[in-house]
């Protein structure tokens, strides 16, 4: 093993670790990075204003030679990593966040990849996952990067991912506005201009316990909107024309004139265009129905994106796929194979502006043909072969994001023009997004409305969209291990829209 380096030095790898409040941890992960089998590395701890014993163990190994000590205020990891990737030494950067755990060859193995790999900006690896205690329950494995998995929609962790120092200082660092996701930032910043790159062996144990960022479920849904809006506003046009379609139908539903119902004192039509009209991502919004009574609705707005298409009775069929009454709205728009289509259904009351917008952004920032809300199914799933039932979704230790088996949410979908022309509401390559619980609510039977209507209130947001809460608290989709999975891609292969309204 090499000497360590003197304090003045360069080294190659610089790994910080921040903590606020994780004392209890804190002490197993710093032993972690003494643990290394490559030394040419130095330490950096950063208290971030805590409360407990944090800085009282940052101070004990700060006496060390190749350990340096700095003191945030408390404003959060963004700032933190900040002062970390200022103060680095190191060529390479990597995080160690206070309660998770280096596998001792970690270091070893992310830097000699990034020497071999020049090009590449990043690395990260597999892990596993640990409990509140330290026992080992899962292995998380991500399929090889460009080799096996050619869509770039599922970020690494921000923890545990070696960086180029120079990569991170050339996009600007972290962003200080957020408040979580800063993994999912930086990478959005990095995978569209750089190589990324990744090896298969778990090489961090990732703890899963209560006080885990990982189970604040609305602000990670907040921070990853803006990420995604950022990284996709100056990208709008040239992927436009961006159009919002709202289906109506007289007949098949579960009343004749489905949108005339009403809840909280507005029909169901009217509540979609007003969530369509307060985006200005939407150059369009079309009401396509077989009737032209809804154009009653229609009259009471003024904005001139609002217009209607007539639509066949022949496409309302529950036996029709609905990519054909959407080729009927492009064709009478006059609309070819650019731009985008957001469907947004009167049987979601609940879906906010902010998701109609999400499933845009995420479209444009994969880079995909599709976009939509989806959750990971956790409880097992098989299908019938000749010699019995084999399963087909992931089961036991090892977990694979080749392996997972997904459900389409059907509350909001975006999909390209050029798809749609082609007969498909999917394309080759679908990612999807989570929302929160509220907005997973789709109205099926009269008993779904007759619960809307109980459960809705009228309230505004700050940014004035209708808030229609079905359920008490928002979540995240988690896997069977009650892990939190940053999923965007989707299996594709069948029109996830046939029979639709």
């Amino acid at each position: 093993m090499s000497k360590a380096p003197a304090s003045h030095e360069t080294v190659k790898v610089t790994v910080y670790i921040v903590s606020h409040n994780y004392a209890r941890f804190l002490r197993e992960a710093i032993e972690s990075v003494f643990r290394q089998s490559f030394a040419d590395w130095e330490l950096i701890l950063i208290d971030d204003n805590s409360t407990d014993n944090t800085l009282d163990i940052m101070e004990c190994y700060a006496r060390m030679p190749r350990v340096r000590l700095l003191h945030g205020q408390g404003n959060g990891l963004a700032k933190a990593a900040n002062l970390a990737v200022s103060a680095a030494r190191g060529e390479y950067l990597i995080r160690l966040d206070a309660d998770d755990v280096f596998d001792e060859n970690i270091l070893l193995v992310l830097s000699n990849h990034l020497d071999a790999n020049p090009r590449s900006a990043l690395a990260f690896p597999d892990y596993y996952l640990i409990d509140e205690y330290g026992c080992i329950f899962a292995n998380e494995r991500r399929e090889q990067l460009h080799y096996k998995n050619h869509i770039q929609d599922m970020p690494p962790h921000g923890a545990c991912t070696m960086f180029r120092k120079s990569v991170v200082e050339e996009v600007g660092g972290y962003s200080e506005e957020l408040n979580a996701q800063d993994g999912f930032y930086i990478w959005n910043r990095i995978k569209d201009s750089h190589r990324c790159s990744n090896v298969n062996l778990p090489l961090f144990y990732y703890r899963r316990h209560g006080y885990n960022m990982t189970n604040n479920a609305q602000r990670i849904l907040e921070s990853r909107r803006t990420i995604k809006r950022e990284a996709c506003r100056d990208r709008l046009r040239e992927n436009g024309p961006i159009l919002a379609v709202i289906p109506c139908r007289q007949n098949f539903d579960i009343y004749p004139d489905l949108w005339r119902q009403e809840i909280g004192g507005k029909n169901l039509l009217r509540l979609a265009i007003e969530k369509c009209l307060r985006s200005d991502v939407f150059e369009s919004i079309v009401v396509t129905c077989d009737t032209t009574d809804v154009g009653e609705v229609l009259a009471g707005f003024s904005d001139s994106r609002l217009c209607f298409v007539q639509r066949s009775v022949e496409s309302t069929l529950p036996s029709r796929p609905l990519v054909d009454t959407l080729e009927q709205v492009l064709r009478a728009r006059g609309l070819g194979d650019n731009g985008l289509t957001t469907l947004c259904y009167i049987q979601s009351p609940a879906t906010t502006t902010d998701t109609l917008e999400e499933s845009v952004f995420t479209l444009i920032n994969n880079e995909a043909d599709s976009s939509f809300t989806a959750e990971e199914i956790s409880s097992p799933l098989f299908t019938r072969t000749p010699h019995g039932l084999l399963p087909i979704n992931n089961s036991g230790f090892l977990y694979s994001d080749f392996n997972t088996v997904f459900r389409e949410l059907k509350n909001v979908f975006s999909v390209r023009n050029a798809c749609i022309l082609r007969g498909s509401t999917t394309g080759a390559r679908s990612v999807h997004f989570v929302v929160s619980d509220d907005e997973c609510f789709f109205i099926n039977s009269k008993r779904d409305l007759e619960l809307a209507r109980f459960f809705s209130r009228e309230k505004n947001d700050a940014a004035g969209r209708q808030l229609l809460p079905f359920s008490p608290g928002v979540r995240l989709v988690s896997d069977r291990a009650g892990k939190h999975r940053q999923r965007e891609a989707l299996p594709t292969g069948t029109d996830a829209a046939v029979g639709r309204p």
